[in-house]
Formats: C-alpha cells, sequence, structure tokens
C-alpha cells in the first residue's frame, strides 16, 4: 500500500511539471505572436506611409465608363489638390461631387494600390437629341454660330464644350432647335410621339411656343400649340401620303396641323384641305 501511495505522488509531481511547461511555453507563444503581429502592423504601417503613396497628378486618375466627357474634363472637375496622400483621399465624397455635374447620373470612386491612384467609374446622359440655340452676342449676326449641347429624353442638357471628339455616327440624328427651357415641360411627351411617328422627324424647332414646327421627309409642319392635342397631331403626319397621286410631294411649302380636325397642306400653287376623319 505504502509502494501505491509513493508511485501515485511521484506522477502527480511530474504531470504538475509537464503542465508548468506548457503553460510557460503557451506564455512564450502568444508573446511572440504578440510581437510578430505588432512588427508585422508597425511595418505595415510604415510602408503605407512611405511618399510611394501619393496621388502626384491628374494622370493617376483612371476614368472609364465616359462617352460624352472626356478623361480630362473628368479628371478636372475632382476637387483635389496635388500631391496628394492616397490614404487621405475620402472616395463616397469624390462621388458624392461628381454625381452633381450636369450629365453625370452615376460615379463611383475607388481607392488603386498598384500603382497609386484612384478608379473613377461613370454613367452619363443618354442624349437623343442635338441642341441648337443662337449665341445671346450674336443674335443680330448673318453668320451667327448656334451654340450646341446634346440633351436626353428627360430634358437634361450639357454644352458641347464638356464633350470628347465623338465621331459623327455616334451623334442622334435629331436636332432640337430654339431654348430648350421652352419645350422641356413638354419633351419627354413630345420625344416619344416624333420617335413613333411613321414620317421621320428630322428637327423640331421650339423658338416660337405657340407654334411648334417639325422639319419632316415631307416639308415643314406647323404642330402650334404642343400642348393641345399633340399625339392626335403627330399621328395625322400619316394622312399626308394619301395626297392625290397628281399632288407633287416636292412642292410641299409646309403643313398645318394647328387645328387638328382639318389638315391643311400648302403647294406651291394652292392649298389642299385633307379631312382629318378621312380614313
Amino acid at each position: 500500500m505504502p509502494e501505491i501511495l509513493s508511485v501515485s505522488s511521484t506522477e502527480l509531481a511530474g504531470r504538475r511539471e509537464k503542465l508548468r511547461r506548457n503553460r510557460q511555453i503557451n506564455i512564450i507563444s502568444k508573446i511572440w505572436r504578440t510581437l510578430a503581429i505588432t512588427g508585422l502592423a508597425g511595418g505595415l504601417l510604415w510602408f503605407l506611409i512611405q511618399p510611394i503613396w501619393v496621388i502626384k497628378s491628374k494622370k493617376d486618375i483612371t476614368v472609364s465608363g465616359n462617352q460624352l466627357f472626356s478623361d480630362e474634363v473628368l479628371q478636372s472637375k475632382i476637387p483635389l489638390s496635388y500631391p496628394q496622400s492616397l490614404w487621405r483621399v475620402e472616395p463616397s465624397r469624390l462621388s458624392a461631387s461628381l454625381k452633381q455635374q450636369p450629365g453625370i447620373t452615376e460615379a463611383t470612386v475607388t481607392r488603386r494600390l498598384f500603382p497609386p491612384g484612384l478608379i473613377v467609374k461613370v454613367s452619363e446622359i443618354l442624349p437623343v437629341a442635338i441642341t441648337q440655340t443662337p449665341s445671346l452676342e450674336d443674335t443680330n449676326s448673318k453668320n451667327q454660330k448656334p451654340v450646341e449641347g446634346l440633351v436626353d429624353i428627360n430634358g437634361v442638357e450639357v454644352t458641347t464644350e464638356n464633350f470628347k471628339s465623338i465621331p459623327a455616327n455616334k451623334l442622334p440624328s435629331l436636332k432640337l432647335i430654339g431654348d430648350l427651357q421652352q419645350c422641356r415641360p413638354f419633351w419627354k411627351q413630345l420625344y416619344q410621339q416624333v420617335t413613333n411617328s411613321l414620317v421621320k422627324v428630322m428637327e423640331i424647332n421650339c423658338q416660337n411656343p405657340t407654334n411648334l414646327i417639325l422639319k419632316t421627309e415631307l416639308g415643314r409642319v406647323h404642330i402650334g400649340n404642343p400642348t393641345f392635342q399633340l399625339a392626335e397631331k403627330i399621328q395625322l403626319l400619316a394622312k399626308i401620303r394619301r395626297l392625290p397621286d397628281q399632288e407633287n410631294m416636292s412642292q410641299i411649302e409646309f403643313i398645318d396641323l394647328t387645328n387638328p380636325e382639318s389638315i391643311l397642306v400648302q403647294l406651291n400653287h394652292k392649298t389642299v384641305k385633307i379631312n382629318s376623319q378621312t380614313p
């Protein structure tokens, strides 16, 4: 019996010593891990604050998604002073600033580590027409050049001075003449009706808000007040195709649709009246 107790005491003492060594090893391991993590964090912090993490100029900003605005224009609209620490940049603030620019519908800004810089992605207006407004300075000049811009279906306009060079085949074919402000209240409806018309419309003139004039494949068309039965008037254009065969369509001076109940077609030599109720 005494031998068994002696052996048990020896084993317990060995176990206690083993546990003590394990605790020491664990403590030393934790200390080393803490030192390693602290060293790595400190090294990373030192690495990040080095002068290489600096946006030196606008050329360090990469722009994508733009079709109308040039890279240079968008880079110039980002409110940054150079050189600028990459880590002091607030991407959300820059994104909000870009979205305030005319013609920009969406914008995101993110940091780029290698090489240090910014990545800017934008969405722009989708232009549906070219706007032409006579310059106020040259209103009385015969050689005046109209101020041109682009407008989307919602009436958002951007002047051409902000655009990069755009191939002619990518520009809208429809032209809007006059002050966009005057036709903006009915622009969306007008554009939808014009694009759905069976008669091609090349130009919309809203210089006189009481008499909208369309340039069509049939000739000039006087719509009158665009807020009065606009859809019906545009649909009536198809009836002009039913002019008597003896009438020469090239002789049309203008078409009067101001009264949708009675279509008047002014030819060089006479006026033809078409009943709008005729099938």
